[in-house]
């Protein structure tokens, strides 16, 4: 195994996250909870819906009000703001009613983001039907004939959001089409038999893209009274996409008359390049290259069409076509955009329904195809690229495994940054538990959706995101030294080939498709490894990320952020530049930040955040975890945090405290100064999640 000295500085944030393995019953009780034949430690610990612990804006003060840096463009590869500051982003998703809540509560949750890091919210299904509110009506009852008006009660609320975030330093990326449903009065055919987005009609249906172009037109030329400027004119909107989660490529095109219509169109098309039709009716077989091309050719029309009309109703930021890695015809559609921009989930829903549900329980940290080789392949060279979703949602119980691992290799792919999906898709406040029940257990049709995917609450992911928000936005993760260009000659390839196995965590890689020159430190072909995977392990070129695939471990190491994070507690005693940890729980995230600009070793401020398996008291699941048998209630119950750690430091005052969910000091933990280290054990007395480390 690789191992390293972990130099560590004084203003840091330290986080631990610990998980224990499997248990019938997790958390019996606030005090202890069974495993097996073990009894673990938990304690409550419910992050409040409108606060957090620790205050961190004041890393982040010079970012206030977003948009100080004028508009957003690309560079190269890179976002930059028209002052040539770089741009980076750590954020989240609003799912839809969240995009418009009380003037109150706007507030307090932009302050509450702004605390933990967060600097964009992706607003995300605000056209959804199903969303009360949504853009086109605040509440259910009237039946309204179309969808061309927006309901001023949600447009003033959605202003007012908008508002607040800026002054947080939040930017905003949005949505436009994603999920709506097309009425009879829109003047559209077929309208009851049309899905959401009316996917994937949407993109070449002349009344269809009218209809869009409209919502687009109007949602771009609105003056936000709050800060007296039109979206178009406003640089807190940095990222917009032409539709989410759409494309020919993988949805079926089969209903009439729109089918119909495609076949013209490819006609046409097919003549214009003297391909033989037959005079059949035409079967949109996605494996013959023709009509795979033909989608490509069709896509890119649609992406063109779309960004000319925004740039001349005046929007000057990036625009991104669509977002899911399908295959190399799918990514060569999106040239034409400014960027590209992808989505990744870790999990599987065996079955998740209202009276079963069966999910997948893997660690991320032990497979070479987690989210990032997906992620990786809808990097195109010469483009930027950013991930406006990915989750590895509850009730996995390592999903603290995420937040550090993505936001490491993003840093070091050199990625624009990561939106989690979601934040939340209620306004509700005052909520006590993870995945809170919900009528029917569905929201408009879909049965994980809702609770699953909430992250505002969680301990396992959204409490990590001090840490990570400060590798993406600080650059704490320094990119990589060498290029990797994979020569993508066959676009029905997708992202599971072998040039992508665990590459993102190594050296920077990016997709070279057709027409492109290969110009990276290494070309190779999709079918050849960068990493042998045999070996179940993997370092970065910087030397900073390493990960074992066989042990279930990995780490972070630089100067101002540092990380453990897997099954350490088998691992006994270990040591880094400049730190060493003793793990007594068995699977643990540590990380240190320095929240001064000094490094580790000479910050005087640092937080440390330790968690272990998070989840609702008395949730009951069956002995390996993948079902759910009782969901459980509140209070939020952590696994106490069992470890010792010994800092290397030229601090000789430092002092431990521990912090609760409202932000009190519960009490200092003993601790020692002797020889350079500062030394001190965790998880016997004033038990927490976060503990503060500064000097008197």
């Amino acid at each position: 195994m690789i191992m390293k000295n972990f130099r560590i500085l004084v203003p840091i944030l330290l986080t631990v996250f610990l998980v224990s393995v499997k248990s019938h019953s997790p958390y019996l009780t606030s005090d202890t909870a069974e495993q097996g034949d073990t009894v673990r430690k938990t304690i409550p610990y419910t992050l409040p819906w409108d606060d957090m612990p620790v205050d961190l804006s004041f890393v982040y003060k010079k970012e206030k009000p977003a948009g100080k840096h004028g508009f957003l463009k690309v560079e190269g590869e890179r976002f930059v703001f028209e002052d040539g500051t770089e741009a980076r982003f750590w954020g989240t998703n609003f799912n839809s009613a969240q995009s418009f809540p009380s003037h109150d509560h706007s507030e307090k949750v932009a302050k509450r983001l702004g605390k933990i890091g967060v600097n964009m919210v992706r607003f995300h299904q605000m056209d959804a039907e199903w969303s009360t509110p949504n853009i086109f009506q605040f509440t259910k009852g009237e039946n309204k004939p179309n969808t061309m008006i927006f309901d001023p009660e949600s447009i003033d609320r959605l202003d007012y959001l908008i508002h607040c975030l800026k002054q947080e330093g939040i930017y905003i990326y949005m949505d436009l089409l994603t999920y709506r449903r097309f009425k009879t009065g829109d003047g559209v055919e077929a309208a009851d038999k049309l899905a959401d987005a009316a996917k994937p009609y949407s993109t070449f249906n002349r009344r269809l893209i009218e209809l869009q172009k409209k919502f687009n037109y109007d949602l771009w030329t609105h003056i936000n009274p709050y800060s007296k400027l039109a979206y178009k004119d406003d640089p807190a909107i940095v990222f917009v996409e032409v539709t989410n989660e759409n494309d020919l490529f993988t949805q079926g095109v089969t209903l009439e008359p729109y089918r119909t219509e495609l076949e013209g169109l490819y006609r046409e098309w097919a003549a214009g390049k003297k391909i033989k039709v037959s005079k059949e009716k035409v079967v949109f077989d996605k494996a013959d290259k023709n009509i795979r091309n033909f989608f490509i050719a069709v896509t890119k029309e649609y992406y063109k069409e779309m960004m000319l009309h925004m740039r001349e109703t005046g929007v000057k930021i990036p625009i991104a076509g669509t977002n899911w890695s399908r295959n190399g015809a799918h990514l060569s559609s999106q040239l034409v955009t400014d960027f590209t921009d992808s989505h990744a989930y870790w999990y599987t829903w065996r079955i998740w329904k209202m009276n079963d549900k069966s999910f997948q329980n893997n660690s991320m940290t032990g497979s070479a195809n987690n989210m990032l080789p997906n992620l990786a392949f809808y990097r195109v060279s010469g483009k930027p690229f950013f991930v406006s979703e990915w989750d590895n949602p509850w009730p996995n119980e390592w999903r603290a495994e995420s937040s550090l691992l993505l936001a490491a290799a993003g840093s070091l792919q050199g990625w624009g940054g990561y939106c989690i999906h979601t934040y939340r898709y209620s306004k509700d406040e005052n909520v006590n538990m993870i995945g809170k029940p919900i009528t029917s257990d569905a929201i408009g049709g879909i049965y994980y959706r809702g609770g699953v995917f909430d992250t505002f609450n969680d301990p396992a992911k959204f409490g990590l995101f001090y840490h990570a928000a400060l590798i993406m936005r600080r650059g704490d993760v320094k990119p990589s030294e060498e290029t990797v260009h994979v020569k993508l000659n066959d676009l029905d390839l997708g992202s599971g080939i072998k040039a992508l196995q665990l590459t993102p965590e190594k050296q920077r890689v990016e997709m070279v498709l057709p027409g492109m020159t290969g110009e990276g430190d290494i070309v190779v072909n999709p079918d050849e490894s960068i990493v042998d995977v045999d070996k179940g392990e993997v370092l970065s070129d910087t030397k900073e990320l390493y990960r074992n695939l066989n042990k279930k471990i990995g780490w972070i190491d630089t100067p101002n952020t540092k990380a453990v994070y897997g099954f350490w507690g088998k691992e006994g005693e270990l040591e880094l530049n400049n730190l060493k940890i003793n793990v007594k729980t068995d699977f643990a995230t540590l990380a240190i930040s320095t929240l001064t600009d000094e490094p580790i070793k000479s910050s005087a401020n640092m937080l440390l955040t330790a968690v272990g398996r998070a989840d609702n008291t008395n949730s009951k699941y069956n002995e390996d975890h993948t079902q759910q048998l009782e969901v459980g209630h509140g209070p939020v119950q952590v696994e106490v945090i069992e470890a010792t750690i010994e800092i290397e430091t030229n601090k000789t005052d430092l002092r431990v405290m521990a912090i609760n969910p409202q932000g009190f000091l519960t009490g200092y933990i003993p601790s020692e100064y002797e020889d350079g280290i500062f030394r001190f054990e965790i998880g016997k007395e004033y038990q927490s999640m976060y503990y503060l480390i500064q000097s008197f």
